[in-house]
């Protein structure tokens, strides 16, 4: 599907039985390909097919990257087709899981939302948002909607505004506050014959729809590639000319953060990490009829793979285990 294509001119079923395909062809992407796939199905209103599909992820032989997302987007399915029971159990389980990704907390606290749990989404709001921004002076764009969800449920309940709401009015960009945005009251304002309240709810509303698009026209991460240390052995093995580019796997890692912490620096947004392999990029660069010794092609290579959701948010969350794959935690590795 383009990404212009209008919503109510995409043939759902038929998006779906195409990433599935797709999945089919490149396994290593099947896990983003099944997701998108199982969100046409919803979309469509075939739930119980998504359903198949998150268990299909979840019953997969492989490791799943984000095993908590798929939770999550399964339990906001079965809750949607009358499963509430089983929903609730699973959302239990990603709360006591405490995932270190922001977007299952967000997914199941706005599920809680959706169905009149206020109190119960502004607890899982505030858990995520203790465990992944607690004495993180920056809070990565990631967890923005962590910080804008649990403001809307806060200000839905009527409750005072504490240090993470202030903080999240920081990071709102919008020319309308989010105190604003998230007023219950404007609902009533739709329905009022008075020409200005409506002008200012249309003004509110296209501000609202402004971020909205903001946030969809993010580009993908701006990416690092990297190799793992068997990996790279195997690429400059095979590729002599790369041998100049790669001296050695620990100097490789020391560049990768280097360049990142200097990007970051300079107020570059969204950066993240792609993480190659020799198959995949000798596949590449036989696609782009080049040699994979040519070092011009490992650029496009990562932002090829950046492109296809491959890509790792840097620097990592709080707690989280370093993108060298050492094992340990981040700050006692390259964060270090």
């Amino acid at each position: 599907m383009r990404p212009d294509t209008p919503a109510e001119n995409v043939d759902h079923p038929a998006e779906a039985a195409r990433l599935e395909r797709t999945a089919a062809r490149y396994p290593e992407d099947a896990e983003a390909l099944l997701l998108q796939a199982a969100a046409h199905l919803e979309l469509a209103g075939d739930r119980p097919a998504a359903t198949a599909l998150y268990d299909r992820l979840l019953s997969s032989p492989d490791t799943l990257e984000t095993p908590h997302l798929v939770r999550a987007l399964k339990a906001s399915n079965l809750w949607e087709y009358g499963h509430e029971a089983e929903a609730r159990a699973i959302i239990d389980g990603v709360r006591a899981a405490s995932p270190r990704d922001p977007a299952p907390w967000v997914i199941v606290a706005e599920s809680l939302e959706s169905h009149d749990e206020l109190e119960a989404a502004q607890e899982t709001f505030t858990e995520g948002a203790v465990l992944l921004l607690t004495d993180v002076p920056e809070p990565p764009y990631s967890t923005h909607p962590l910080l804008f969800g649990r403001h809307r449920v806060r200000r839905m309940l009527g409750v005072s505004h504490d240090e993470w709401d202030t903080l999240a009015d920081a990071l709102h960009s919008s020319s309308v506050s989010l105190d604003e945005l998230h007023d219950p009251k404007r609902v009533w304002s739709l329905g009022s014959d008075n020409p200005a309240e409506l002008e200012a709810e249309i003004s509110r509303l296209r501000a609202e729809l402004g971020a909205f698009r903001e946030a969809l026209s993010r580009p993908f991460p701006v990416a690092v590639l990297h190799w793992p240390e068997g990996e790279l052995a195997e690429l400059v093995g095979s590729y002599a000319p790369l041998a100049e580019e790669y001296p050695s796997h620990e100097e490789h890692l020391a560049t990768i953060e280097g360049s990142l912490r200097e990007l970051a620096a300079s107020g570059t947004p969204n950066l993240g990490i792609v993480t190659g392999t020799v198959p995949s990029y000798e596949a590449f660069a036989a696609s782009e009829g080049a040699s994979p010794g040519d070092v011009d092609l490992l650029p496009q290579y990562a932002t090829t793979l950046a492109a296809r959701g491959r890509a790792v948010v840097w620097p990592p969350q709080r707690g989280a285990s370093c993108w060298c794959g050492s094992g340990r935690a981040y700050g006692e590795c390259h964060g270090g």
